[in-house]
């Protein structure tokens, strides 16, 4: 069976890594399933720095 060329799926934004290095992506990591978009914060919080927007009804 003769190889066929599959250069047209390789992503041309893939980072170039130096030899015996891997590019970073989403499969490195130390913990499973996705990231946290607030960093490295711990729930639950003590507290929570959010205050509720009230409308002020003009009368």
């Amino acid at each position: 069976m003769a190889k066929r060329d599959r250069s047209d799926r390789v992503d041309p934004e893939w980072p170039q890594a130096n030899d015996g290095e891997h590019a970073v992506s989403e499969l490195v990591s130390d913990l499973q399933g996705a990231h946290s978009p607030f960093g490295d914060v711990r729930f639950p919080q003590s507290s929570v720095p959010y205050v509720h927007p009230e409308t002020k009804i003009n009368k």
